[in-house]
């Protein structure tokens, strides 16, 4: 039985126990099936910058009596050098989360994580009105909870250090809605992460109605219910500081009888996977970065003049898209399409295109296809893939060859251009001669 074995199964055995694990390089500390026989294990953690709690039996801990801290155990709380607490694989007690939540106004910890949590029953939050937290991070994974509805006063009780929260994450957690009094007392939120979850097209209007989340520039609603992209787009209207919009591996269509107008604010725009056959339209104007990977697009035909970066891999495309609409263009990318040929000459009007990659496709490797691919990657901004992603299709005497070595000498390429000079000099010493 070799080290690594036995290593496992020790460290099976102390997980089953209860015990903390403090790795001094990372500053991480685990703390696996705590009891109040091993809970004294846990002063190790008091040197660690991120402390995970996973597994144990919090609820016989409810009617355990909490008294105030004394001064002595205030300061050293303070001194701690921990910045993130994670509670993963536990069953919480909301009565028991409120009556703790507050001590960490004692601490400097600044991200809270709940993963594989069921949050059981009501907590009374009174006790938090006016309470300052330092925690500007705040993240649910694959949470279990009471609704959202009718919880407004315990968030209210909560609004001190709500107002100062900057991130929300709530992944993975089966949530169907937001009652639209939520966000508005997220007043400094900066990013909401509501991926993976449940929420339909008409769940997000409430969500993000007048005065909800007023500073919010991040907002992911990746992998949702969301199908009408012209809904979506009425439904964020409202959020005036919104830069970047994930609606990835949702399956949206177009609504032609409908118009609306997405934030003059947003900048990074992801559609990817979402199933589109055609560019859905209108786009945000002020676009910067615009991801249409892993579609069906057969074309792409856009004009964006701030446009940065333009990622289109994965789709049907049979020929790359005119980038002279783009003059700040300085990254493309088309793996994996339907692309025969990459026209050097058009690639080569924009000084600022610094990222290209286009490896996957099965390209037709005539003189002016390969050339051009040649061209680029002498350049040196081909990117990832080249030159063994690079393969030849056609001509036959080229199919299975590497784009790079098919040769393409003046000779070879563009006869006319050896054999109209000689025929030049030939007819002037045909002159000479006579």
């Amino acid at each position: 039985m070799n080290v690594a074995v036995l290593f496992l199964l020790g460290l099976e055995r102390l997980e089953a126990e209860g015990r903390c694990f403090f790795n001094r390089t990372e500053e991480h500390c685990v703390c696996y099936n705590l009891s109040q026989e091993s809970v004294g294990s846990i002063i190790q953690c008091l040197a660690a910058s991120v402390v995970e709690f996973r597994g144990g039996e919090l609820e016989r801990y409810v009617a355990f009596p909490i008294t105030d801290l004394d001064p002595s155990t205030i300061e050293m709380l303070y001194s701690l050098i921990i910045r993130k607490i994670i509670f993963a694989d536990l069953l919480v007690p909301e009565i028991l989360l409120a009556r703790v939540l507050r001590f960490f106004s004692y601490t400097q910890v600044q991200e809270l994580v709940f993963e594989n949590c069921v949050f059981e029953g009501r907590g009374n939050w009174d006790e938090m009105t006016g309470q300052y937290l330092p925690i500007l991070s705040l993240q649910f994974h694959n949470v279990t909870s009471a609704p959202l509805t009718g919880r407004r006063k315990d968030f209210s009780s909560l609004s001190s250090w709500l107002e100062t929260l900057q991130e929300l994450a709530v992944t993975s957690s089966h949530v169907t809605s937001l009652p639209c009094g939520i966000g508005s007392v997220f007043t400094a939120l900066r990013s909401l992460d509501m991926a993976h979850n449940s929420l339909g097209d008409e769940s997000l209007m409430p969500a993000f109605c007048e005065g909800a989340f007023p500073q919010l520039q991040v907002l992911s609603l990746q992998r949702n219910n969301l199908t009408s992209y012209h809904r979506v787009c009425k439904s964020i209207q409202l959020l005036r500081e919104l830069q970047h919009l994930d609606l990835s591996q949702n399956k949206l269509m177009a609504d032609p009888s409908s118009f609306c107008q997405w934030p003059a604010s947003l900048r990074i725009f992801n559609l990817s996977s979402t199933g589109l056959d055609e560019v859905l339209t209108p786009l945000p104007p002020s676009l910067e970065l615009l991801d249409l990977s892993c579609n069906h697009l057969h074309a792409v035909d856009i004009s964006l003049s701030s446009l940065k970066k333009l990622f289109l891999s994965q789709n049907a495309l049979q020929a790359a898209p005119s980038i002279r609409n783009h003059p700040m263009l300085d990254t493309l990318h088309l793996d994996n399409n339907s692309i025969t040929e990459l026209l050097w000459d058009e690639v080569k009007l924009l000084g600022n295109l610094q990222d290209v990659t286009a490896a996957g496709n099965p390209y037709n490797c005539s003189c002016s296809g390969a050339g051009g691919l040649q061209a680029l990657a002498a350049t040196g901004h081909l990117g990832q893939g080249w030159p063994q992603d690079y393969m030849c299709h056609s001509p036959p005497p080229y199919q299975g060859r590497l784009v790079k070595d098919v040769p393409v000498s003046v000779l070879q390429c563009n006869s006319a251009a050896v054999i109209v000079p000689v025929c030049i000099a030939l007819a002037l010493l045909g002159v000479v001669g006579a």
